[in-house]
């Protein structure tokens, strides 16, 4: 085999030691060559994975990956190296997932130049906040920068990624140390294997990452694990069984790694059973084609190490757990099933918070251990196992994005507002422990005709619940865990309904969210009742959430005094500014007329935005200044939304979801005629005001306004003015606030309302 001398990357240090440059061919992998870097490999990586239990019995789960990519300098088109390692330690007595993502110091510049190649990217307001901070040096929390260049060796195997390590001994043996100080958790661990490495697929070749990179792949599916491990001041010595992975590409120059759309996605399971077998299956999804399937490779390893390759096979999920920090739903439970050898196995996650958020594969991947059991060739067995998911469902718009929130707020919704109540949902609803007492069938049978249908004619037509993202992005923005209040979704939501369904009968508007209004379905007294009902509904969630009674009362008080701001918003809109448009119009000074418009707009629309944002950085236990900060950026969000919302209703809105000039025919004064006053001259202030007093129905009627609105520059004014509001605090929110993933999203949230459509 023809040996040459390493490269020299800029950004890691490299012991110079012959290690093979060429493909493995046939034969056994020989663990004294193929551990080490291969030359030119576009990406490797080096993976483990253990089950380990204390001498009291605590069960814990340990992966990691260490990853090295090839860049290619554009100047001198000479490769150097990236260097990555991501981990986690599941503690499965407390259902805790600690991880860990350390990144290449190269990555925020290298992030830039990929993201500024691709157009379907720089414009995309996730990818423009996240360019926005890498632009600043810095990578989203949970990801964190390596603090130095990872040390590669090679005349003895070791990769040193700060305090992560993963080395071999000269007896064989491999060392594991991984080191969060931060969190303050460290796993010390020694694996010794005890059977020959196993080639994956044909012969050791798989599909990568892309479509194009093969990798070669091999695994010691059975080793002896000792160490410890030490999470805050306990320790805990720990014994169990590893597994350990090799992977890497053919030679080649492309950059693959930060390529951020991702052209495969994929299962894959490890699984050590308590017969001394174990299985090995991966299934290849081409998301260039709309996630088709591309294949994949199921493997048992019997007791002596031999390898036997299965054709006939089913990874299938079952049950579904979807994340409050990405909203990806993921596979939980799965069957698998391999009919030739008599294998029927259930798989489960052993709890499902097992989410990895790492820009390495946006948004997140889900890594989590699990048990089986089932039948094995006639014989019932169990056993411990991983699990990978990743490049699904990735939800890189915010489009899509919100669409995924909107789904779970609904599913959040259906479960306390079902159309079929069981007795104890129907008491819970209308208060009532001792119902059964004096409650009937039909009386649960009237209540579902009159309320919940009405409540969910209109919350099941609705696509992107921002308002709900709202209260759990901000618990994860200043530090907290969404996750416990995924329930808490469906208050926003029912407010928010509640206010369109009154709203719609007080404008006698005749369309929502591109259906009949709830008052021309029902009637306006039922339509009343069920949108006030809405208001109250909430209440349920927030007394059955893990929230403490200090909290609680803060959060009612929050509700109380928001539901007092949105009903004098409302009414101040309801009586109308047309008292102030004369004077307006005589003039040409639309400065109280704006200031009246604000004081609407901020009552109505930015004062529950901003009460959603500060219950959010409470739950999350946010500092008093990130929980002033995040609640001032939405409550000027929340402005601009409104402002652009009057701006729409002159341009038109997606899918036809309200009437083009909607406010006119209403005769409302919105913040583009109020800006028009101060644009146009007396004849043409005089004719939109009389037109609108007509309040008009006739469309060219409508679209003469609307013509005069455009031309004066009155409605680019209001845009501008919106943007104006989002980016002034966003300067304060940025400052405060540490880079996250999530303050990503929120960034991202900012732009989307200027661009709504």
């Amino acid at each position: 085999m023809k040996n040459e001398m390493s490269l020299q990357p800029q950004n890691s240090k490299v012991i110079l030691n012959p290690y093979p440059s060429t493909w493995p061919a046939d034969g056994p992998i020989d663990l004294k060559i193929h551990d080490f870097p291969h030359n030119k490999s576009i990406i490797e990586w080096w993976y483990q994975n253990c089950h380990l239990s204390s001498k009291d019995g605590r069960k814990f789960s340990v992966f990691a990956s260490f990853f090295r990519t090839s860049l290619k300098d554009e100047r001198t088109g000479d490769l150097t190296y990236a260097h990555s390692v991501i981990w986690s330690l599941s503690d499965k007595d407390a259902r805790k997932y600690y991880s860990d993502s350390l990144v290449d110091q190269s990555m925020p510049a290298e992030s830039i130049k990929v993201i500024n190649k691709k157009e379907d990217l720089i414009h995309k307001p996730f990818y423009r906040a996240l360019k926005e901070l890498y632009e600043k040096g810095n990578v989203p929390l949970p990801e964190r920068l390596l603090k130095k260049p990872a040390t590669i060796g090679v005349e003895e195997f070791s990769l040193e990624y700060d305090e992560n390590s993963f080395k071999k001994d000269k007896d064989d043996t491999y060392h594991l140390r991984l080191n969060n100080s931060l969190k303050e958790v460290e796993c010390k661990l020694q694996f010794i294997p005890l059977i020959k490495p196993i080639k994956h697929g044909e012969d050791g070749c798989i599909a990568g990452i892309s479509k194009s990179e093969d990798m070669f792949y091999y695994f010691i599916p059975k080793c002896e694990v000792t160490g410890e491990i030490r999470i805050g001041n306990e320790i805990y010595e720990v014994e169990g069984s590893g597994w350990y992975d090799h992977e890497f590409s053919k030679p080649g120059d492309e950059i693959k790694a930060l390529e951020f759309k991702q052209d495969m996605a994929w299962n894959w399971v490890s699984l050590q059973l308590d017969n001394e077998f174990q299985l090995s299956v991966y299934d290849l999804f081409d998301n260039t084609k709309n996630g088709e399937y591309d294949g994949g490779t199921a493997v048992i390893i019997d007791k002596d190490g031999k390898r036997i390759s299965i054709e006939n096979y089913s990874f299938s999920p079952k049950d579904y757990w979807t994340s409050t920090k990405t909203f990806v739903s993921y596979p939980i439970s799965w069957n698998l099933e391999m009919p030739d050898y008599n294998v029927s196995l259930t798989i489960t996650a052993d709890f499902p918070e097992q989410e990895f958020i790492t820009a390495l594969s946006l948004p997140a991947i889900w890594e989590g251990c699990v048990h089986a059991s089932g039948n094995f060739m006639h014989t019932q067995v169990k056993g411990l196992g991983y699990v990978e998911i990743a490049g699904f469902n990735a939800n890189e718009t915010i489009e899509s994005f919100l669409k995924a929130v909107g789904k779970t707020t609904q599913k959040t919704v259906e479960n306390l507002l079902p159309l079929a109540p069981t007795d104890d949902e129907f008491y819970k609803l209308v208060n009532s422990p001792l119902g059964v007492n004096f409650f009937s069938q039909a009386d649960k049978e009237q209540y579902v005709a009159s309320v919940v249908k009405p409540v969910r004619e209109i919350v099941d037509r609705n696509k992107k619940s921002w308002r709900s993202y709202v209260l759990l992005a901000c618990i994860d923005s200043v530090g907290g865990d969404s996750q416990p209040f995924i329930n808490l979704l469906a208050m926003p939501e029912l407010i928010h309904t509640g206010s369109l369904i009154v709203d719609d009968v007080q404008d006698k508007s005749e369309k929502r969210r591109g259906g009949k209004t709830l008052h021309h379905i029902y009637g306006e007294p039922l339509a009343i009742n069920a949108g006030n009902a809405c208001y109250f509904i909430g209440d349920i969630v927030v007394g059955d959430s893990q929230i403490s009674e200090q909290i609680r009362l803060k959060i009612y008080q929050l509700f109380f005094e928001m539901m007092r701001a949105a009903h004098a918003g409302q009414a101040l809109d309801i009586s109308g500014l047309h008292a102030f448009m004369p004077e307006a119009v005589r003039t040409g000074d639309c400065t109280a007329l704006e200031k009246r418009l604000y004081t609407i707009h901020r009552l109505k629309t930015a004062a529950p935005a901003c009460t959603l944002a500060r219950i959010g950085g409470i739950i999350g236990n946010g500092t008093p200044e990130e929980i002033d900060e995040i609640s001032n950026y939405f409550e000027a969000a929340g402005m601009a939304y409104q402002i652009m919302d009057d701006v729409l209703n002159l341009k038109g809105f997606e899918n036809n979801l309200k009437d083009k000039g909607e406010d006119i025919t209403a005769g409302k004064i919105t913040m583009p005629v109020a800006k028009a006053m101060g644009l146009l001259n007396f004849d043409e202030r005089e004719y939109v005001w009389k037109t609108i007093q007509t309040m008009p129905t006739d469309e060219k009627v409508i679209r003469s306004v609307i013509n005069v609105l455009q031309s004066c520059g009155a409605i680019d004014a209001c845009a501008k003015e919106a943007e104006d509001l989002i980016e002034a605090a966003w300067k304060k929110i940025d400052i405060i606030v540490p880079d996250s993933f999530y303050k990503v999203r929120l960034r991202a949230f900012g732009w989307f309302i200027l661009q709504k459509d």
